[in-house]
């Protein structure tokens, strides 16, 4: 791995998981939803005009349309909405982070059920041993007592459940011939658009889009918009590009403790024994599920 590839994924896990971090910081001055709306629609007026100066905005055809503003508003609307409720609902940062790391898991286990491309057992062991670490960290933090806490943490599942599902369609499209593939600025502005459109509805009918506009809000979303949602997702295709998918993928299971102690500088959020636990099993799932690769029959 050369220093350049080494400096891309440390800019990428930083700036990925300060996501979370920044949408904490964001909450007190704006709703879940609310927050969203404003950080898409900026988004897709910086690619709009991205697009539209380098002549490459078009419109593709409902089909190639359609297919990538769901996969946006479930891999970007239904996956950050469900973290910042549970941020709202002042679920630990970094706890949010770990669950929401069972995505590669489900994606690689479930994705013989969507593809036809086999599943190997060694996945879904990996997948079982990941629910089993969020399962101790949660059961050990959450307030049985307070529906509200019960709601708060099993949030980010709903996270988890979007972008899986994202990524089950977005791979079903990959693998079908026919299916029209769009240059990566031509998705993100679609997924964004899809995204801002999706988030307009709660934002203004549950939210009124109500907003605090000062200074450190604006400095929240600066960073949200260009370091998390356009610095973050260019990294993460110029990783892609030097490396495979998988390998990229897997750096997703960094987030948790990245974040974890991103949120104890930021907050002092505590972290227990538990939280290690959780992390340690979840570590040998990711582990486990690798092994297919070591075991696939030669040819």
């Amino acid at each position: 791995m050369n220093r350049t590839t080494l400096i891309f994924i440390i800019g990428f896990v930083l700036f990925f998981n300060s996501g979370f971090i920044g949408a904490e910081y964001g909450l007190p001055y704006s709703g879940p939803f609310t927050l969203l709306f404003w950080r898409y629609l900026v988004v897709t007026g910086v690619i709009f005009l991205y697009l539209a100066a380098r002549n490459r905005l078009k419109w593709v055809g409902w089909k190639a349309a359609t297919s990538n503003m769901l996969i946006g508003v479930l891999a970007h609307g239904v996956w950050l909405s469900c973290v910042l409720l549970a941020l709202d609902y002042e679920v630990p940062a970094g706890i949010v982070a770990l669950v929401v790391a069972l995505q590669p898991l489900a994606t690689g286990a479930l994705s013989g059920l969507v593809t036809g491309e086999p599943t190997h057992f060694y996945q879904w062991v990996g997948l079982l041993l990941g629910f089993l670490g969020v399962a101790l960290t949660v059961t050990f933090r959450i307030d049985f007592k307070s529906h509200t806490s019960v709601i708060g943490y099993l949030l980010p599942l709903g996270s988890v459940i979007g972008i899986t599902t994202a990524s089950l369609v977005q791979r079903r499209i990959e693998i079908r011939s026919n299916a029209k593939k769009l240059p990566v600025d031509l998705t993100l502005f679609y997924q964004s658009l899809a995204t801002t459109l999706a988030l307009v509805i709660p934002a203004v009918f549950i939210e009124k889009l109500s907003t605090r506009w000062e200074p450190k809000f604006i400095y929240i979303m600066v960073w949200l918009i260009f370091a998390v949602s356009l610095e973050a997702y260019g990294l993460m295709w110029k990783l892609i590009e030097r490396m495979d998918a998988t390998r990229v993928a897997s750096l997703f299971y960094l987030g948790p403790p990245v974040t974890m102690f991103m949120a104890w500088v930021a907050f002092r959020d505590k972290v227990q024994v538990m939280d290690f636990v959780g992390l340690a099993v979840v570590f040998v799932g990711v582990i486990i599920s690798q092994l297919k690769h070591q075991r696939a029959p030669k040819h």
